[in-house]
């Protein structure tokens, strides 16, 4: 008797744990339920996947939806509807939002913003402050939450973690991986006279430059083992880094962008402006490479956008007036395809970076895999297209 499935995506090449290659996958009920020939079978909907490649979602744990606060940028609905079209199924949303996320009752508004709203999977991590630090334990095991985020740099909305001693507490308290923001607050602070009054944008990686994100790692890893909590460094952008988090890899994951991983300074500072302007910087060619050799040889685990929309008029303010930050969610596959292209990672390289990789690190139960009984998240993809991104394919709101 042949099977019943609710959809069938057939004659692609699937990308599996154990193999790449040619193979129908069957689903029922939100899950996948067969992947290999599957023959005979009966179907609600069939999807001619010939000459596609299928992977399992892609997960980026790291955006900025805005929502609430900011929504002129960015909401939910916007944001996820952008994960989508690029390919992405699952989101983790980061907590500096207005207010913050560092409640129960802040965490439970957004899981209700998202109710019946977001067009992907979404969780939403909580922020550590002084204030809440004694909670955390309890914030990181609500619903909906994907974590405790740290800022220990340059943040907004009184979520810095700036000193030594509310950062070990924070890290006391709890059991679950933080992610974390790793920038030294004093040294930018100590530093900003470089930019303060006004400055050409391409002075932005001298102001946050190398030895500033490397105080902030160096701090987070002596105090990680000292209280054996786990953490995940986010958006990495320097070699020097890179050296140092290759001893620590048993407690730190590590995590780089799409934008840090193509982009390089000065040029793009020429061609681009304030518009490529972030935190962590774009840095110097010697720091993109050693991005790419830690790719390679397996220091990095995953690929994160750090989507984070602003306003194209609050762009254009002249430096250092001009907010930190660029879109990406909507980007990220499509930009990390063409370096599979261009043979910089193989497929099954990309495929862990964007969706084992982030369910192995955050212990996302049910996804990251194309396999019997695990969530039926694909992005499909034509390996074979050429296209242009133009501004008006972009679904966030700040194009």
């Amino acid at each position: 008797m042949a099977e019943t499935f609710d959809l069938v995506l057939q004659g692609g090449t699937c990308v599996t744990p154990s193999a790449i290659g040619e193979a129908d996958v069957g689903v029922a009920d939100g899950l996948i339920k067969s992947v290999g020939d599957l023959g005979r079978f009966r179907a609600v909907e069939v999807f001619d996947a010939a000459g596609l490649h299928i992977l399992p979602g892609v997960i980026d744990t790291q955006v900025h939806f805005r929502e609430p606060g900011r929504t002129e940028k960015e909401d939910i609905a916007t944001g996820s509807a952008a994960a989508a079209l690029g390919g992405v199924t699952a989101v983790f949303e980061m907590p500096n939002t207005w207010p913050p996320t560092i409640s129960a009752a802040a965490l439970a508004d957004k899981c209700r913003r998202a109710k019946n709203r977001a067009w992907v999977d979404i969780a939403f991590y909580v922020g550590a402050t002084a204030a809440n630090v004694e909670h955390l334990n309890d914030l990181e095991r609500l619903p909906g939450c994907a974590g405790i985020k740290i800022f220990m740099g340059g943040s907004t909305g009184g979520l810095l973690v700036a000193d030594e001693t509310t950062l070990a507490q924070v890290l006391a308290n709890g059991c679950r991986r933080c992610a974390v923001h790793c920038e030294d607050e004093d040294r930018l602070r100590d530093r900003f006279k470089l930019v303060e009054g006004g400055a050409k944008v391409h002075r932005h990686p001298q102001w946050r430059d190398a030895n500033t994100a490397l105080l902030a790692t160096r701090r987070l890893l002596r105090l990680a083992r000292g209280t054996k909590r786990r953490v995940h460094v986010l958006h990495v952008s320097t070699a020097d880094e890179m050296a140092l988090l290759g001893g620590h890899h048993d407690i730190a994951t590590v995590e780089v962008t799409p934008q840090h991983l193509t982009l390089v300074a000065p040029e793009t500072y020429d061609e681009l402006g304030t518009l490529v302007q972030m935190n962590p910087p774009i840095r110097e060619a010697r720091h993109r490479d050693a991005l790419w050799t830690a790719v390679s040889n397996g220091l990095v685990d995953c690929i994160g956008s750090d989507h984070a929309p602003h306003l194209k008029e609050e762009k254009d303010r002249p430096y250092p007036e001009s907010p930190s930050g660029m879109p990406g969610v909507q980007t990220l596959v499509p930009v990390m395809l063409n370096h599979v292209h261009k043979g910089r990672l193989s497929l099954g390289r990309f495929v862990d970076l964007t969706s084992a990789g982030p369910a192995r690190v955050f212990a996302i139960a049910g996804k990251g895999r194309i396999a019997a009984g695990f969530d039926a998240d694909f992005t499909v993809v034509d390996l074979k297209a050429r296209r242009t991104i133009p501004s008006m394919w972009i679904a966030s709101r700040c194009g």
